[in-house]
């Protein structure tokens, strides 16, 4: 941005929005509009945001419309967590969830199995589902729970997650929650296991994937593996602004690595 202080400082170019890489995907666990209101000095380097969860369950219809409306002209798409398909695929009103999503100005909607067991095919089909009624589709691989994450195979993940694009995701999120320790390619510390992202960036390709990475490390490490374009997900809002400077080669963990 040509107005932006230090003006004179030599920073890497990235591209602008709307992207199609190196996404960041904000957490909103249930902001206030003040937040949001604040939030939006930064919506420059934010792509979406996801309502974490069920948390709009327990707002009125017009604080979240209010905030979906000040996202949506920033330029942020907004979505869905996972879990709340989830539990209206249990109760069966997932016909209802997608129309009433559709009105409410969603344009993302997010599809795992991490909770609620949901085999592949029927996956699949929710994925179709939404895709043919206009919806930008991010399909979640991996399981909430650690010691069900552990049983999941590489193959596993590859297999499903290929599934998913051939089903029209337009992009696949690896799980590691907001907590971001023994899941998916975390370990019990929140160390990545970085022979184990390669591998899925190998199987699912660098355009198709984020990682969440809720941990300043994880961002870091991620970053010089495979360039600041990489997607990265479950960013807390207090933390865009760090990331950035994370991908642009400003701070400390990735100055001169890039």
């Amino acid at each position: 941005m040509k107005d932006n202080a230090f003006g004179f400082l030599d920073i890497p170019v990235r591209s602008e929005k709307p992207r199609r890489k190196g996404l960041t995907m904000v957490l909103d666990k249930g902001l206030g509009l003040h937040h949001v209101q604040d939030l939006m000095h930064m919506a420059v380097y934010i792509d979406i945001i996801k309502l974490g969860w069920g948390t709009p369950r327990l707002f009125s219809e017009d604080i979240i419309r209010e905030k979906i409306s000040v996202y949506r002209k920033h330029a942020i798409r907004v979505g869905n967590g996972g879990t709340l398909l989830e539990i209206m695929y249990q109760q069966k009103k997932l016909e209802q969830f997608l129309e009433y999503c559709q009105g409410f100005g969603f344009e993302i909607i997010e599809v795992s199995n991490g909770v609620v067991p949901i085999n592949i095919e029927q996956k699949a089909e929710i994925i179709r589902t939404a895709r043919a009624m206009g919806f930008y589709v991010i399909s979640e691989v991996g399981k909430k729970d650690p010691a069900e994450d552990r049983k999941l195979s590489l193959e596993d993940r590859t297999t499903e997650a290929q599934s998913d694009l051939e089903a029209g995701a337009h992009l696949i999120i690896i799980e590691a929650r907001e907590g971001g320790k023994s899941l998916g390619v975390y370990d019990d510390t929140g160390g990545l296991k970085e022979e184990m992202a390669q591998q899925l960036v190998d199987s699912i390709g660098i355009e198709n994937i984020m990682f969440e990475a809720p941990d300043k490390s994880q961002q870091a490490r991620l970053i010089i593996l495979f360039n600041s374009d990489v997607n990265l997900g479950n960013i807390k809002p207090d933390d865009v602004i760090p990331l950035e400077t994370l991908r642009r080669g400003i701070r400390g963990d990735t100055c001169g690595k890039l």
